[in-house]
C-alpha cells in the first residue's frame, strides 16, 4: 500500500492546480457571465456599435478576457474605474491579441493599444487616470478608424437619449 499515500496527494495537488474555465469560448460565456450593455464608439467616420460585458467586481476585472478563444468582431469587455485611477493591464493568459481603449473621464479616448499581443506580462498603461478601459478584439479600432481623441459612452447612454448620471453602467460624458 506504499502507492495510497503518493495517490491522495497527487490527487490534491491537481484539485488545487489553477485550470482555465470551462471552454465556453465558442459562444464567448464564462461560468459566471457579465452584465452585457450597449456601447457606442464616435469616430469621424460616425457611430459604431458593440455590446460588450462589464467587468465590474475585482474579480471580473481580475479574469477579463483570460483563456478567451475567440472575441466576436462587435463584442468586448469593459472595466469601468469608479473612481477613475491610473489603470494598468497586461496580457498573461490572454489567449487571443486585442486593443485596449483607455478612456478620459469626459468619453474621449486618452490612449489605444493596437494589438497587445498574447500572454505578454509588458504592462500597458495611458499614465493617466482613467474612467474606463475597454478591451475589443485585436486589430478592430484600426478596422473602425477607432482613435485617440474618439468618444465613448455606454447602457443607456449609448441610445439616442439625453445625458444621464453617470454610475458605471451608465456613461453619459457631455458632448
Amino acid at each position: 500500500m506504499p502507492r495510497f499515500p503518493f495517490l491522495v496527494i497527487m490527487l490534491f495537488c491537481a484539485a488545487c492546480a489553477q485550470k482555465p474555465p470551462a471552454d465556453n469560448a465558442a459562444t464567448g460565456a464564462t461560468e459566471a457571465r457579465a452584465a452585457l450593455l450597449p456601447l457606442v464608439i464616435r469616430t469621424a467616420r460616425g457611430d459604431h456599435r458593440f455590446t460588450v460585458e462589464v467587468a465590474r467586481t475585482e474579480k471580473e476585472q481580475e479574469q477579463g478576457l483570460m483563456f478567451r478563444k475567440s472575441l466576436d468582431a462587435d463584442s468586448g469587455m469593459l472595466f469601468p474605474m469608479n473612481p477613475p485611477r491610473t489603470a494598468s493591464f497586461w496580457m498573461k493568459n490572454t489567449l487571443i491579441p486585442l486593443d485596449m481603449l483607455f478612456i478620459h473621464t469626459d468619453g474621449s479616448i486618452a490612449y489605444l493599444k493596437a494589438d497587445a499581443q498574447p500572454y505578454s506580462r509588458e504592462p500597458v498603461s495611458a499614465g493617466i487616470p482613467v474612467a474606463a478601459v475597454l478591451e475589443l478584439r485585436g486589430g478592430r479600432a484600426a478596422e473602425l478608424g477607432i482613435g485617440q481623441g474618439d468618444r465613448v459612452r455606454w447602457g443607456d447612454c449609448a441610445g439616442p437619449a439625453a445625458h444621464r448620471p453617470r454610475d458605471g453602467l451608465n456613461f453619459c460624458p457631455a458632448d
